[in-house]
């Protein structure tokens, strides 16, 4: 039988409220900075429940804080809520059918994770109310996780300087921790800029940025043999110059992704990444710039935290799904490779199954073959002791970032587990302040890190964030 805690039925009391406000973000899908109606959601959500809320944290016009509750500790839970681009989905389809074609969709799970995380904010609130407990419990609101690395601008901006530890999860195919293990990277534009003539009759005269371009490009695919292996470099043409062929493209701007698995090896490959374009820009006699757009770092370590947050997510266990749930995500399964479900096994360690959702929690010590991507969380987790769960809201082997997320992102079946980890989180939160020696202990151990390895910031001091 279940651990009952009081926590678990203040969570059921509120889950329908945010049930509701899940469903809210899911159809309004706002992409980085563009966050207004679901920051709004947010922020009703939280005056609803009694926090002090603040606005424009960060001087982000999509970020706020939720505070509630008084004195030491401070526990952070927090939360996301923004979409990605092309990925809009009709709700409960097992087949690609858009809402909007080319419009936005929560094909990561953002819906879920801001109104999970603030349901059990909620939670605590009331809990330190009714017991007239010491101890400040705060929902951070965060925008622009997919690509604009907002949570890194407000760690510069010392929004978390007197947080004393943080939680937060993501809707994944399995129900435990997510190992801690993530990729550091640098988003920068390129500009090149030449001198546009008539490609026909005075070539000899123009200076092509496209070129450039074209000639970093094929540089930065040769230095992929000469790399570590973990190293990633992505790259999006923003700017051809033009859609004339028979005039020399006189600018072109290409955006640079550059991860490694440590922030200071990110930046030594972001300086050879530099050296391309300086190349390319002699070849072709044009000029170039670099704009640093944003950073995040890798993830920090912190097992002490990891394990008690491990420990509540057992007691209060997994979802338990109805025959329609299991029947739909077998649906979605028939739509995905056999590659997509090998890898989701392979990635958390567990033997492959023929189950189409996961209803137990991943034993703490199991560790697969981590799929390395990215997230700002990184730089929370350097500046505090802080650890997150994974929550299986959808079929096993759903890749994130596509049509199948956003398709599952408000179903029963995701919505249940939504309200599984809350429990987990609020729990936990509450433990941290009722016995020290778990703040201590992880504490120790962030302190013990940080000696080895201080932190800086991946920012530089001229970067803002970029709204498209």
């Amino acid at each position: 039988m279940r651990n009952q805690s009081p926590l678990f039925d203040i969570v059921d009391h509120h889950k329908e409220t945010f049930v509701a406000l899940s469903k809210a973000v899911w159809s309004t899908p706002e992409t980085l900075y563009k966050e207004h109606e679901s920051a709004a959601a947010h922020t009703a959500a939280l005056e609803a429940q009694g926090f002090r809320v603040t606005r424009d944290v960060a001087g982000i016009k999509t970020a706020m804080m939720g505070e509630a509750g008084s004195g030491a500790p401070v526990i952070a839970i927090l939360g996301e809520f923004d979409a990605l681009p092309g990925l809009s989905q009709k709700a409960g389809a097992d087949h690609h059918d858009p809402v909007e074609a080319g419009g936005n969709g929560h094909g990561c799970g953002h819906n879920l994770l801001g109104s999970g995380a603030l349901l059990a904010a909620t939670a605590v609130k009331d809990y330190l109310e009714a017991h007239d407990l010491p101890g400040t419990i705060r929902y951070y609101g965060c925008p622009a996780e997919e690509g604009g690395a907002a949570k890194t601008f407000m760690v510069r901006d010392g929004v978390f300087d007197d947080v004393d530890a943080g939680l937060s999860w993501h809707s994944t195919s399995f129900n435990g921790i997510i190992p801690p293990l993530t990729l550091a990277v640098a988003m920068m534009d390129v500009r090149f800029k030449g001198r546009t003539s008539h490609a026909a009759v005075s070539p000899h005269l123009g200076r092509s940025a496209l070129d450039a371009v074209e000639l970093m490009n094929v540089g930065v695919n040769y230095l992929r043999e000469h790399v570590p292996q973990d190293a990633r470099m992505h790259y999006a043409l923003l700017d051809a110059g033009g859609v004339a062929p028979n005039v020399v493209q006189e600018k072109a701007v290409v955006r640079y992704s550059v991860r490694s698995l440590r922030r200071r090896d990110m930046f030594k490959l972001l300086d050879r990444v530099k050296n391309v374009a300086r190349g390319a820009a002699l070849m072709t006699d044009t000029q170039v710039e670099f704009h640093f757009i944003s950073g995040m770092s890798e993830m920090l370590d912190n097992p002490p935290l990891y394990r008690l947050l491990h420990s509540h997510f057992e007691a209060a266990g997994p979802a338990e799904f109805s025959d329609e749930d299991r029947a739909y995500a077998k649906r979605m399964q028939a739509t995905l490779s056999d590659e997509d479900i090998d890898a989701a096994y392979a990635s958390t360690g567990v033997p492959r199954g023929d189950k189409p959702l996961c209803d137990f929690i991943v034993p703490v010590e199991t560790r697969g073959v981590p799929m390395l991507g990215s997230t700002d969380l990184g730089d929370i987790s350097w500046k505090m002791p802080f650890a997150q769960l994974g929550g299986a809201t959808f079929a096993i082997g759903t890749p994130l970032h596509t049509w199948q997320t956003t398709a599952q992102g408000i179903t029963p079946a995701a919505h249940n587990t939504m309200v599984q980890v809350a429990k987990a989180l609020a729990t936990c939160a509450v433990d941290l302040m009722a016995n020290p020696h778990h703040l201590v202990e992880a504490k120790a151990d962030h302190k013990a890190r940080l000696a080895d390895d201080p932190y800086e910031i991946p920012l530089t001091p001229e970067a803002q964030p970029v709204v498209p």
